[in-house]
């Protein structure tokens, strides 16, 4: 397994050391500790780019997801540079780190609380869960969300 983390932002000084601690942890309890992801931190510019490129919204999102599909590459393997193979990547995850500090503000939460939170969600956006076509769909990955971030405290 590798966990690829590039910061792009200079918004928050962040404990990469911590995130890949969590991440290695959520990637066991949905049992793909064997695969590679990607994760990116940007700035509220930035991410307001990615998201109407990508997803033709032209506003700052929290987290984007792009899962790999087929075996190749996504949006960011390229500007992760060359250590990112083409071996079992689940895809990529990109988190607004402004808009991380903003929504733990107004959820009375921690910054590494609600950052914790968005990288499950961009985790299981990368294993098929969709919370946007249904409401079906959106309580079963609200659902998921609860039981992993439940079992990420318990393992602290």
């Amino acid at each position: 397994m590798a966990i690829h983390i590039r910061n792009q932002q200079r918004s928050k000084s962040l404990n990469l050391r911590r995130v890949r601690k969590d991440l290695v942890k959520a990637l066991a309890l949905i049992g793909r500790k064997d695969d590679d992801l990607s994760l990116l931190f940007v700035g509220s510019r930035r991410m307001k780019y990615l998201n109407t490129r990508y997803r033709g919204i032209p506003r700052e999102t929290d987290v984007l997801s792009f899962p790999m599909e087929t075996e190749g590459t996504t949006p960011w393997t390229t500007a992760l540079g060359p250590q990112m193979g083409r071996s079992s990547l689940l895809g990529d995850i990109v988190i607004s780190v402004p808009r991380t500090i903003d929504q733990a503000r107004d959820f009375g939460t921690s910054f590494h609380e609600e950052l914790l939170r968005l990288l499950i969600h961009g985790l299981l956006h990368l294993i098929g869960y969709e919370h946007e076509r249904d409401r079906r769909r959106r309580l079963r990955m609200e659902k998921k969300e609860k039981e992993l971030l439940h079992a990420l405290e318990k393992m602290d």
